[in-house]
Parts: C-alpha cells; sequence; structure tokens
C-alpha cells in the first residue's frame, strides 16, 4: 500500500486557503479516481482505492498543519508501513505560483508540517511541493498562506490538480521525474505573478 498525504488544517473556515492545496489536491484525487468514502480514524480522514495497480491510501491529517506528522505516524504504525511508502503534497512558497517540485528527503525549509512530519517520520518520504509563491514581506507570510486562492490563482492551480491526477501513474510507479515533467507539460506555470497581474489590472 502507498500512502498520499495532504497538508492542511480541518474545518470549512481553511478550506479553500492556498495552506490548504494538499487537501484540495487529495479531495480532488478522491473523486477523479472512485476511493472508497472518508473514514476517521487516527486523528485522520482515510479512503482506499486503487490507482494504476496500486493500491493507495489517502491520509487527511485532522491535527492542523503544524502536527500533521503525530497523525501520520499513527497511521503507518497500524498499516505497518515504511515512511518511503509516503508521498507528501503541500504548498511551497519558495517555489513560484504554478511551479511543481517532486523530492525525497531534504529540509523542511521552514514549513512547520514538513517539520512535524520529518520529527514522527524521519527524512525519507517523498514531497511534492506546489508553489504558490511568496508574499515578498516575511510578515505577510501566515496571512498569505491562511488566505483564499484567488480567482488569479485559481487559473493556474485548477489545471494543475487535474494535471496531477492524470500523472499520479507514473509517480505512484517510481518515477518521480516523468510525473513531474507530465504536470508540467499538461499545467505550465504562468510566466508570471498573477497577484501582482490582478494588482496592476491586467490579469
Amino acid at each position: 500500500m502507498l500512502i498520499l498525504s495532504g497538508q492542511g488544517n480541518p474545518t470549512d473556515r481553511y478550506a479553500k486557503n492556498r495552506h490548504n492545496a494538499g487537501f484540495i489536491l487529495l479531495d480532488a484525487l478522491h473523486a477523479r479516481y472512485n476511493f472508497g468514502p472518508w473514514r476517521s480514524k487516527f486523528e485522520s480522514l482515510l479512503a482506499e482505492g486503487n490507482v494504476g495497480g496500486h493500491k493507495v491510501l489517502l491520509v487527511k491529517p485532522q491535527t492542523y498543519y503544524n502536527e500533521t506528522g503525530r497523525a501520520l505516524s499513527k497511521v503507518l504504525q497500524f498499516y505497518k508501513r515504511p515512511s518511503e511508502d509516503v508521498t507528501v503534497f503541500y504548498d511551497e512558497i519558495d517555489l513560484a505560483p504554478g511551479r511543481l517540485r517532486v523530492k525525497r528527503g531534504g529540509g523542511h525549509s521552514g514549513n512547520n508540517g514538513v517539520r512535524s512530519m520529518m520529527a514522527h517520520l524521519g527524512e525519507n518520504f517523498r514531497r511534492v511541493r506546489i508553489g504558490i509563491g511568496h508574499p515578498g514581506d516575511k510578515a505577510m507570510v501566515m496571512p498569505h498562506v491562511l488566505s483564499d486562492f484567488t480567482k488569479a490563482d485559481l487559473q493556474w492551480f485548477e489545471p494543475m490538480v487535474d494535471a496531477i491526477g492524470s500523472a499520479l501513474p507514473f509517480l505512484l510507479d517510481g518515477d518521480d521525474e516523468r510525473f513531474q515533467t507530465e504536470v508540467m507539460r499538461l499545467a505550465p506555470a504562468p510566466k508570471h505573478d498573477p497577484k501582482q497581474a490582478a494588482r496592476r489590472g491586467d490579469a
């Protein structure tokens, strides 16, 4: 069984936030691949399904973003899976909007959700980072990630979600490079920052 986890915060208050990109993506995969119903267990929402011949478990930790590792560690313990079988999808302010990067291991780059994952799982899980852009001021990072995706954001985010769904079998087969290339082919990143364009009135 392969485990796909998303970073996000529970409750409707945060549902459309940039910080909930991982949850939004998992909901899309859940619908696209006809996963079983969500059920509440191990401080998470879980759903089982099959994608491209792989048995897959979707996990949405309900512990709030900064404590997601605690919930996911309980899931891994119950299913007796190593952290190498985990892929975590999350928003990344250090990537331009619409960019996507896949890597295994490495640091947390100040992301407290990833910090929690590393504390409970170690470093060797796969990360799929979805670029949402940096607001330009450190003091504005929290308001930025806890704000909803704008209409301009959705022009690149919705195609990216769809592209990730299309390319997912490559990721599950372990071909990270082909997955990343295919997502960027199907949903090219905008050539400008849509938030800045919206401020100028030309988006």
